[in-house]
């Protein structure tokens, strides 16, 4: 992996670890998470007449794409009703890149020692604050479960994604036509549960909305750019690094304690990082 494509992937995963925190920060999260999306579906729709389409061999991979996008945030939405957000999202994070790495031969991905060695301390380094943190009585069986099948909805959409960008012939027009499409689902499911005060509502959080939808959709632009050349295990483990910024972010604005634990998982995260840098 050259250092462009890991500084790019890094700079990446500092984008998801800033629109999450804008979530989490958020005194309506359903409202906002909606506001995101359906911003992330405008600024594509304003920027797609000026690129080509993908190619014909893409679609069915972003149709593929689109409806695993859907059934993730149905997920992500149980996982969160069933466990805490400082539980869940490390432990999706973490077993994604894994499963990734075991589905590698699948799409022609190689497996060398230093992205095998890099990609299980990633994951080690996520899990670890989050197995060891629970307490017997902490550890629901439904939040397991919802969290750990978001986290192969996160692993296929990965694979989705990273080959259908790679037949589209334009990494960015793919990226838009994803995006223009992904919040069509998550709106109807949010009017049906908040009715039509749900609009005005998303009316009240434009510039908030604008700013996330930017980080949104360049945060996933970028992993997909990364994508057509270096091994998708690889740029999706990098990514994870965004669970290091969050935690920083969370520390510095929001109070949370990083805690011991959690900084030796940043240091495995670290080493981890490095060695898929040598792959």
């Amino acid at each position: 992996m050259s250092t462009t494509v890991t500084l790019a992937v890094l700079f990446s995963a500092f984008m998801h670890a800033g629109w999450n925190f804008l979530i989490k920060s958020s005194r309506d999260k359903l409202v906002d998470a909606v506001a995101l999306a359906v911003a992330g579906s405008v600024v594509s729709a304003c920027l797609l007449p000026w690129l080509p389409l993908p190619a014909s061999g893409a679609w069915p991979w972003l149709a593929l794409s689109v409806i695993t996008h859907s059934a993730y945030y149905l997920a992500l939405v149980k996982s969160y009703q069933h466990t805490d957000l400082s539980m869940a999202y490390p432990l999706m994070r973490g077993l994604a890149p894994v499963l990734l790495l075991a589905a590698a031969p699948l799409f022609g991905e190689a497996r060398g020692l230093p992205l095998v060695a890099g990609v299980s301390l990633i994951g080690f380094g996520l899990a670890l604050p989050i197995v060891l943190g629970w307490r017997a009585g902490q550890r629901p069986a439904a939040g397991l479960l919802f969290a750990s099948g978001t986290a192969c909805l996160i692993a296929l959409y990965t694979v989705l994604d990273g080959i259908g960008a790679r037949l589209s012939g334009h990494v960015g027009a793919y990226t838009l036509w994803l995006f223009f499409f992904n919040s069509w689902g998550f709106l109807a499911v949010a009017l049906r549960r908040r009715g039509r005060r749900l609009l005005g509502s998303l009316v009240t959080r434009g510039r908030f909305a604008l700013l996330g939808s930017v980080l949104t959709v360049g945060s996933y632009g970028i992993v997909l750019w990364a994508m057509q050349s270096a091994p998708i295990p690889a740029v999706a483990a990098l990514r994870e690094t965004s669970v290091i910024f969050a935690a920083v972010l969370g520390a510095l604005f929001l109070q949370e304690r990083m805690g011991k634990l959690r900084i030796v998982g940043a240091a495995l995260i670290a080493c981890g990082a490095a060695l898929v840098r040598l792959h």
